[in-house]
């Protein structure tokens, strides 16, 4: 389920730590690092999408205490529990895989219990979900939209909400676009995604790799890139702008099956995304002469599958 794109931002976010670290002896395993850094990431992947399904089953445990009241009204005994069938809601419930990770991971200990009651009375109040309970019949397309409401609509912008997930898991502020995306793609087919395996073997294979690499060319990168620096001064140059060129030219040299192209493309946007406002705009102009500079010496080798 992870992309290259978040393989690339994990690498980046260690080899930052491991540059800003006054004692490196803690990074002495780096790859065991990154697959810890991965471990926590899948545990709180499997909790956002634990609270998720908490929150749409509430109605069944709201209908049932408002049911047990002394003087229960009309309202009381008729509460709606359409989203507590919701077709999508049980799929996720029923997979075999997401089981497994919530045996393993206890996401249940975690839980916040009156957070969830907030949010799902919070959900009963908006105009989709009142649209959603309306209908008798069940739409895949409705299914899914009102799962999205809860998870993007109410869980992401609650502050008490990322307050909880912060308390919970420290590395909330480094995941949470990746997240977003990851659940988002999730509810688009939970059956075709083993939970389990949120990185698959090559893409473990690509993170272990670009990680080594830019950790062992450290210095030949350093070779390549200062020359290019003209008048600025390296020491003063951001250190994220540094880890990312390095990264990039790690995959212009030894990542063969990447488009020279799509590599300068991605470390621009992250560059953009996650430094300063000029470093986009640098790290494009330093690694275009490099990718220059290489290919006119005949060192970048890259397999051509159009032919």
């Amino acid at each position: 389920m992870i992309s290259r794109r978040n393989i690339r931002v994990k690498v980046m976010q260690l080899l930052y730590m491991i540059e800003a670290a006054d004692n490196t002896a803690a990074f002495a395993r780096p790859v065991d690092t990154l697959q810890k850094q991965i471990d926590k990431s899948r545990e709180l992947f499997v909790y956002l999408i634990y609270f998720l399904t908490e929150v749409a089953r509430y109605a069944e445990t709201s209908a049932r205490k408002r049911a047990s009241r002394n003087l229960p009204s009309a309202e009381d005994l008729n509460v709606n529990t359409k989203i507590a069938g919701n077709e999508l809601l049980w799929q996720i419930l029923e997979s075999g895989s997401f089981q497994q990770s919530v045996e393993k991971d206890l996401p249940g200990k975690r839980i916040d219990r009156d957070l969830v009651k907030k949010l799902y009375e919070a959900l009963t109040e908006t105009d989709v979900y009142k649209e959603y309970i309306s209908q008798q019949s069940r739409q895949k397309a409705k299914e899914k939209e009102i799962m999205r409401v809860i998870f993007q609509q109410l869980m992401l912008p609650d502050e008490s909400f990322t307050s909880h997930i912060e308390e919970q898991f420290p590395n909330w502020d480094d995941d949470s676009e990746m997240m977003d995306q990851l659940v988002m793609n999730y509810l688009q087919k939970p059956v075709n995604i083993t939970v389990q395996e949120i990185i698959s073997a090559e893409k473990w294979l690509f993170a272990r790799t670009l990680l080594t690499t830019a950790i062992e060319k450290k210095e030949y990168c350093a070779e390549l890139i200062k020359p290019k620096l003209k008048n600025w001064d390296s020491e003063r140059i951001a250190v994220l702008d540094m880890v990312l060129m390095r990264m990039g030219v790690c995959e212009l040299l030894y990542f063969e099956t990447i488009p020279t192209k799509v590599t300068i493309n991605e470390y621009i946007d992250l560059a953009k995304e996650y430094s300063t406002p000029q470093s986009g705009q640098f790290v494009n102009g330093i690694l275009d002469n490099i990718h220059k500079e290489l290919l006119e010496a005949g060192k970048i080798q890259k397999i051509n599958f159009k032919k």
